[in-house]
C-alpha cells in the first residue's frame, strides 16, 4: 500500500475513492474514538510558483465550511497539511451517492425525490445563510444513508476545483450537467446557481435523464442556455402537476426568474409532497386537460377582502377553481414559470408542442405565433382580474348590507 498509515493523527483504514483532486479514505480518529472521512488534496498539482496561494485558500474555504452545522451537510472536523498533501476530516456518513442510486435510466419513486430534494434545499438554505456557496452540486455529491437522510458533501472544495478547472472562455468545467446557464457563460456562480442545480438533480429523479443532454460539451452548453426541457409528467406519468410548475420555476434560465432562497424551494418540495400524501388538490397524478394559468399567491391574496358579516356563506357565491400550485409559498410567482410550461404543451394540455428526447445544437423552433384575436394571459389580465373580483365583492357586500 502506497499510502501512509498516518495522516496527521488520523489512521486510514481503507481507501474510499478517487476524486480530481485527490483520494479520500476512511480513517480512524483514535483521540475521539470516532470513524471519520479523509478528503485530500495534492498541493503539487498547483505548482511550486502557486502553492502557497493554494494552501491558504484550502484553509480559507476549509474553515468556511467548518462552520455549518446542519443535518443535512458533511461536517467538517478539521483541516491539517502532512508533507504536500493538505486534508479536509470530515463526517464519515454511512450510505451511497445519490448517483449510485441513479444509474442509466433509473428513476426514484417520486415522494422519495421530492424528499430527498427538499432536504438538500434546506442544506442548502442554511448555507447559503452563512454566505456559502457550494458552486457542485450534482448526484456525486449528495450522500443519501440508509434511513434516507441526505447530507451535501464537499462544501469549501467545489470552489477551490472552479478556481482551477476552466476553459480558455472561462467556461467552468465541474460537472457540466448541472452547472447553470450563468456559469456556462462564465459569470459568477451564487446560492441560485445552486438552485438551478438541484432542480436538475430533481428532473433526472424523477424521469431518470438530466433536462440537457446534448451531444458533446457545445451542444450540451446551448442546450442549458437555451433549451426548456419537456415537463417531468411528460416522461413520468405519476409526476403531479404541482411538481411540474416548480420544476419549471426552479428551471428558468434568469436567475431573477428562478426561486431566490433554497428555503421557499424546499418549502414548495414539503407542501407538494404532503398534498400528494393527503390527495388534496393541485396534486393530481397526471396534467388536467384543461388547465387554468394560476395568479400569483401575491395576486390572490390582495383580491380577498377581511371577512365581513353579510348573512350568507361567501362559497355559495364563490365558486372554488382548483389550482394546481394552492399552497406554494408566496415567493412562488408562476406566471413566467407557467408561460414556459405551456409553450412546451399542446392545446389539449397533454400533448407536448415539440419533440424533446433528443437534443442537438440545432436551435429549437420558437413557439407559435398567437393566432388573431388570441392574447397571452399576462401581468395585465391578472390586474384586470383582480380588479373585477374586488369590485364584484365589494357590490356583493352592499347589496346584502341594503
Amino acid at each position: 500500500m502506497t499510502e501512509p498509515w498516518l495522516l496527521g493523527r488520523y489512521e486510514i483504514v481503507a481507501e474510499l475513492g478517487k476524486g480530481a483532486m485527490g483520494v479520500v479514505y476512511r480513517a480512524n480518529d483514535p483521540m475521539l474514538n470516532r470513524m471519520v472521512a479523509i478528503k485530500t488534496i495534492n498541493m503539487e498539482e498547483a505548482g511550486q510558483e502557486g502553492m502557497a496561494e493554494y494552501e491558504a485558500r484550502f484553509y480559507t474555504e476549509a474553515k468556511a465550511a467548518g462552520g455549518l452545522n446542519h443535518p443535512s451537510i458533511v461536517i467538517v472536523y478539521d483541516i491539517g497539511k502532512s508533507g504536500n498533501l493538505v486534508y479536509m476530516a470530515m463526517e464519515y456518513v454511512e450510505g451511497r451517492e445519490l448517483r449510485e442510486m441513479l444509474p442509466e435510466g433509473q428513476l426514484l419513486p417520486v415522494l422519495q425525490a421530492v424528499d430527498i430534494a427538499a432536504q438538500v434545499g434546506e442544506g442548502l438554505a442554511y448555507a447559503h445563510q452563512h454566505h456559502v456557496v457550494h458552486r457542485d452540486i450534482k448526484p456525486a455529491n449528495i450522500l443519501v444513508t440508509a434511513e434516507g437522510r441526505a447530507k451535501i458533501a464537499d462544501f469549501g472544495i467545489a470552489r477551490m476545483r472552479f478556481s482551477e478547472t476552466r476553459t480558455q472562455t472561462g467556461i467552468i468545467l465541474g460537472s457540466p450537467k448541472y452547472i447553470s446557464p450563468e456559469q456556462v457563460v462564465g459569470k459568477r456562480a451564487d446560492h441560485r446557481s445552486d438552485i438551478f442545480s438541484l432542480g436538475v438533480i430533481l428532473y433526472q429523479c424523477l424521469t431518470g435523464s438530466t433536462p440537457f443532454n446534448g451531444e458533446g460539451l457545445s451542444a450540451l452548453m446551448y442546450q442549458i442556455t437555451n433549451h426548456d426541457p419537456a415537463p417531468p409528467s411528460a416522461v413520468n406519468p405519476q409526476v403531479p402537476v404541482m411538481l411540474d410548475y416548480i420544476v419549471a420555476k426552479v428551471l428558468a434560465k434568469a436567475p431573477d426568474a428562478r426561486y431566490q432562497s433554497a428555503a421557499d424551494f424546499a418549502n414548495d418540495l414539503r407542501e407538494c409532497r404532503l398534498q400528494m400524501e393527503t390527495g388534496q388538490q393541485g396534486a393530481g397524478a397526471s396534467l388536467a386537460a384543461t388547465r387554468p394559468i394560476p395568479v400569483a399567491p401575491q395576486a390572490a391574496a390582495a383580491t380577498v377582502p377581511p371577512s365581513e358579516p353579510s348573512g350568507r356563506d361567501p362559497d355559495e357565491d364563490t365558486p372554488t377553481i382548483p389550482s394546481p400550485t394552492k399552497g406554494l409559498s408566496r415567493a412562488f410567482d408562476s406566471q413566467e414559470a407557467t408561460s414556459r410550461l405551456m409553450r412546451q404543451l399542446g392545446a389539449d394540455g397533454v400533448h407536448e408542442l415539440v419533440a424533446t428526447k433528443s437534443f442537438s445544437a440545432t436551435p429549437v423552433a420558437p413557439p407559435k405565433p398567437f393566432r388573431s384575436g388570441e392574447h397571452p394571459w399576462g401581468q395585465r389580465e391578472n390586474v384586470i382580474m383582480a380588479a373585477t373580483l374586488g369590485a364584484a365583492v365589494v357590490i356583493a357586500t352592499l347589496i346584502a348590507l341594503v
